[in-house]
């Protein structure tokens, strides 16, 4: 084949290159994608081509256009090894990325480094689909030949993809990094990356000295948003505030700086200080719609009614987070005690994660008006329009009746659930939980111990069962088998804990029980909890620390029978 027709063919293939997009028309590509036929900045150059080679690329192009991507990406690696040519390698690599095909992005980037040694682009990729893959050390090879050539390069990527690896493998790339800054110890990017795995190793005063050491650590914004991320994780949000507010006068274009600013803002609790920035980046930023949703819930949170309104109902008119805006325009609407404003809204949520907290409201806001027919209609019609959600709704309606202290009627809903769905384990524990309450223990076992035959991790289960045999009965060799079986599954849950402290309390370990209890309360600072810790420790004699235990309980929950009780119970008073 004759040099004139190669290049001829090369033309043809940057023009057919257009059509390589896996989208209908109409549709405009996200703002962080770049099509294949866009991102050559360069002409390419590419060799001569026998007359096999130039057919399958040719039948590749007219793959592409006809949306047969499988065919044109299998061409194109295929003769980026049978060419080895840099430009149809780059080809191949950048259809493969389009289409995210990991394994073939890989496979070609390797090729394109190959057989373009001084490309710095080539090796920039190879080093990003290596550290994709978790091959870190080949990754940090190609890092380092790119960073010979004096490119721009980007460890941060490399260091945050190695965030979910073992320690080992973290340990070995510090080493890497290090390795590399001795090299080049004022390359600002090497910097960031070793700061970014520092972070992600769990170490975040290490990465703010080495951030604090970069000539450029208050100007670039990546290594400042870094900063005062670790600052807020060590508990500086007052220092990380001020870096934030000079940033942000170097960068006023800047979304990242501002957006984080105005969501430490709102964890600080500075609700008016937050409005006003994301009042600022909503006029900056009119299509965002993310912005606007944060603006509305900021308003929310600070009570400010009419505005979040204001902003929920342009969501709704713009067609962006609608489900999410009327339930929240529900919300604000009950928080004003406009009750049927707030029922239209809720009943405006369709399918999503919306849905069955809008439920939820609707029925408890009815049930309290002594609307329960109105409730139990709109359940039902409910169950019917949307199947999917009918376990569900059973489980709202049961719930809801029994915060309601209509123990009756949520036993119907949950026997009426049970016969159209026998063998769920989630209304099988709910059942369980209100026997306990009928005081129908036998019921309580059996379905806890169906659950458990179906679901032998559920801690929950097992936890309940646990408890309910110590704290109800005198079998706690069985009881204390199932709270340990269950704090294997979940050590952390201080249900759990408090259970295996009550369980150790009811066998006269009381020392094991404290030390449980202790750690239960720290944990969750719950009356009942308290409440077994104070009894604890009454049985070993300190009865004024379980005094001080009880009172600090009944300041945060006064009105918790089981607390109550137990002082009563043990002291002969209602108050410790």
């Amino acid at each position: 084949m004759n040099k004139s027709l190669a290049l001829l063919t090369a033309a043809l293939f940057l023009a057919g290159c257009q059509n390589l997009s896996p989208r209908t028309e109409g549709d405009t590509p996200p703002a962080t994608e770049t099509p294949p036929a866009q991102v050559d900045q360069q002409p390419q150059v590419y060799g001569s081509f026998s007359q096999e080679t130039l057919y399958e690329l040719l039948a590749a192009e007219l793959a592409g256009q006809r949306n047969r991507f499988d065919i044109a990406l299998g061409n194109y690696v295929r003769q980026a090894h049978e060419t080895q040519d840099p430009a149809v390698a780059e080809r191949a690599f950048r259809i493969a990325e389009y289409l995210g095909a990991d394994d073939a992005a890989l496979d070609t980037a390797l090729v394109w480094a190959k057989t373009a040694n001084g490309n710095l682009d080539a090796q920039r990729a190879a080093a990003v689909q290596l550290a994709r893959a978790g091959r870190y050390d080949e990754a940090m090879q190609y890092m380092e030949r790119a960073l010979q050539g004096q490119g721009a390069t980007h460890f941060d990527f490399l260091a945050l993809s190695a965030a979910e690896t073992d320690a080992d493998t973290r340990a070995g790339l510090l080493q890497s990094f290090d390795r590399l800054l001795k090299k080049y110890p004022d390359n600002s990017q090497l910097v960031f990356g070793k700061a970014v795995l520092l972070q992600q190793d769990g170490r975040p005063n290490e990465a703010l000295t080495l951030l604090e050491s970069l000539p450029n650590a208050n100007k670039d914004v990546a290594p400042l948003l870094l900063r005062a991320r670790l600052l807020q994780s060590l508990g500086r949000t007052d220092d990380a505030l001020p870096l934030l507010q000079k940033g942000i006068k170097q960068h006023p274009d800047d979304k990242r700086l501002r957006l984080t600013y105005a969501r430490m803002l709102v964890e600080q609790d500075r609700l008016n200080e937050a409005k006003s920035e994301f009042s600022g980046l909503v006029q900056q930023f009119p299509d965002d719609d993310d912005l606007r949703f944060s603006l509305a819930l900021v308003c929310l949170e600070g009570e400010a009614w009419d505005e979040a309104e204001v902003y929920l109902q342009q969501l709704v008119e713009r067609g962006s987070h609608v489900d999410a805006a009327h339930f929240n325009l529900g919300r604000a609407y009950e928080e004003q005690h406009d009750i049927e404003s707030a029922l239209i809204e809720y009943d405006l949520v369709g399918a999503g994660n919306d849905y069955l907290p809008a439920q939820m409201r609707v029925t408890e806001l009815l049930l309290a008006a002594g609307r329960t027919d109105e409730a139990r209609a709109r359940l039902a019609k409910a169950r019917d329009s949307q199947p999917d959600y009918a376990i569900q709704l059973y489980l709202i309606e049961a719930e809801s009746f029994a915060n309601q202290n209509q123990g009756e009627r949520a036993w119907s809903v949950i026997q009426q659930a049970l016969q159209q769905f026998p063998d769920d384990t989630n209304l099988l524990y709910t059942r369980a939980m209100l026997a306990e309450k009928r005081g129908d223990l036998a019921q309580l076992e059996r379905d806890l111990r169906q659950v458990i035959a179906r679901d032998p991790e559920n801690a929950m289960a097992l936890n309940a069962l646990g408890y309910t045999l110590a704290d109800r009965t005198t079998r706690y060799g069985e009881a204390k088998a199932l709270v340990e079986k269950a704090y294997q599954i979940k050590p952390d849950d201080p249900a759990i804990l408090d259970s295996l402290g009550w369980v150790n309390f009811r066998l006269g370990n009381l020392a094991e029980a404290e030390r449980l209890l202790r750690i239960a309360l720290l944990r969750y600072p719950d009356a009942e909890v308290a409440a077994h810790l104070g009894e604890a420790l009454w049985a070993q004699g300190k009865q004024r620390e379980a005094r001080d235990v009880w009172a600090d309980a009944l300041k945060k929950q006064p009105d918790n029978a089981i607390l109550r009780a137990t002082i009563k119970r043990l002291t002969g008073s209602e108050k410790p």
